[in-house]
């Protein structure tokens, strides 16, 4: 009966996200919902933005290997980076009445450094996106003993077919659907497991008394090095997304904009801690069977706990839960750099006297095509789900926040401090990923400090004329 009630609940988000779309008659409905969404709305999406596969399954996984230090990324670096983006870069960023985060570096640079800002924000998705697509294989496989590729193939079908139709209206939508969805489902799967293992107060005793609670590391630079740099890694690099510029801008005010972002990073911050305290019980409840799994393969920890020891009710819940936090960040994440890729590179590079209406068509061809290239990397890709999220933040993080956060706050940042910045932010990068000295510095966390130097030598230093610095 499982499989029935998830096909019955794909069929709901289907019919969901083709009504929103009755609403998108112009680009910007399509983009950013016509900035009509109210403070609930917002919210959902938000707190959307990072409650997907990773949280789950990723999240809950490298908790139960690694304790609270092995998920220093995310939830709290995702969280923090929500509440900063919502109090310092939001208010900013909605005055200026903008389409997507790549017109913001033409209008604060030129053209030039948009078109390396839209490359790297684009490149940033496919990682992201792939790992929803696999969790959706996943999902299907153990719901319903479909084959994960066929899964993959289903699961994207369907989030594409929303998403290419309603945009941004699709998405908002749905999000608020899917958060009430996943959490009274997480929540009330909580109370039923916490029942069965005698309580919060024995879980906290088994975490502590193994070390998972160990947030901090212990050592020298080799261990607070490396920490330091995967924090950053979400809570800076996260920021210059354009789905997270969506929907702030999507607000219908400024300050709806602001509060909606905090609100939403707060309420992922609690709760993505509900699937680590299951996959916690998980160990409690028979350490022999989910100890094995820990080892073979953490990220059946919690669908397998599920499966065997909750009723069918909880089973639909968890599942629904499971899928209503996939569909609703693959759908935003697909949507934004096939957003960008038509606003800031076929628009000004390739169809400059494109219609509103053009534009639109052009948007879901794009969506599409971006949705076939994302299936096809998820079905070659071997990596784990946590670590296909991590690495998605890495590009923007040396090649974009620095140009974005001081091209906000600093009035003499200029486009060659901004190229430079990205020049020596990516190479250093590339080439510490590429030599892998034996070091413990990460090599995103080197390419952000070359980033800075970029970005102040650049901006102080007299300016070289020529094509690529006119404004």
């Amino acid at each position: 009966m499982l499989i029935w009630f998830v096909v019955l609940y794909l069929g709901l988000s289907v019919g969901i996200g083709l009504y929103a779309a009755r609403r998108v008659h112009t680009a910007r409905d399509f983009v950013v919902a016509g900035r009509n969404l109210p403070l609930p709305i917002v919210t959902a999406t938000v707190f959307a933005t990072w409650f997907g596969a990773e949280t789950v399954l990723g999240i809950s996984a490298t908790f139960v290997k690694e304790g609270l230090s092995g998920v220093v990324a995310d939830p709290f670096g995702a969280s923090l980076c929500l509440v900063i983006a919502g109090l310092f870069f939001a208010p900013l960023l909605y005055r200026m009445n903008l389409l997507t985060i790549g017109d913001y570096y033409r209008v604060r640079y030129n053209r030039t450094v948009e078109l390396l800002m839209t490359i790297c924000i684009m490149v940033s998705y496919l990682g992201w996106v792939s790992a929803q697509v696999v969790a959706l294989g996943l999902v299907f496989h153990l719901v319903g003993g479909i084959a994960p590729e066929t899964g993959m193939v289903i699961g994207m079908s369907i989030v594409m077919v929303y998403t290419l139709f309603g945009g941004m209206w699709s998405v908002a939508l749905l999000d608020f659907v899917q958060m009430t969805v996943i959490m009274v489902g997480m929540l009330f799967i909580a109370y039923l497991v916490n029942g069965e293992v005698g309580g919060v107060a024995k879980v906290w005793e088994h975490a502590s008394s193994t070390g998972k609670l160990a947030f901090f590391p212990t050592g020298g630079m080799d261990k607070w090095v490396p920490f330091i740099g995967a924090w950053l890694t979400m809570m800076l690099g996260s920021i210059p997304q354009q789905d997270v510029f969506q929907r702030m801008t999507s607000a219908k005010d400024e300050k709806t904009a602001v509060r909606g972002s905090v609100l939403g990073g707060v309420l992922y911050f609690f709760f993505a801690f509900v699937p680590m305290f299951l996959a916690l019980s998980a160990m409690l409840i028979d350490p022999k069977v989910f100890g094995g799994l820990v080892v073979d393969n953490s990220q059946l920890v919690l669908p397998t706990l599920i499966l065997q020891h909750t009723p069918l009710a909880a089973q639909i819940l968890f599942f629904g839960a499971l899928l209503s936090a996939i569909m609703s960040t693959a759908s935003a994440t697909l949507l934004a750099p096939s957003v960008m890729f038509t606003e800031n590179i076929l628009k000004h590079f390739a169809m400059q006297h494109m219609s509103d209406h053009q534009m639109l068509r052009t948007m879901r061809i794009i969506v599409l095509t971006f949705g076939s290239i994302v299936l096809w990397s998820a079905l070659h890709s071997n990596a784990g789900i946590m670590k296909m999220v991590e690495n998605a933040y890495k590009i923007t993080l040396v090649g974009a926040f620095i140009p974005l956060a001081f091209g906000l706050y600093w009035k003499r940042a200029n486009t060659q401090g901004a190229l430079l910045s990205i020049a020596l932010g990516l190479s250093s990068w590339l080439l510490m990923e590429i030599a892998q000295p034996a070091t413990y510095w990460p090599p995103q966390l080197v390419g952000l400090l070359f980033s800075l130097a970029g970005m102040l030598v650049g901006s102080w230093l007299p300016r070289v004329h020529g094509r690529m610095m006119v404004k």
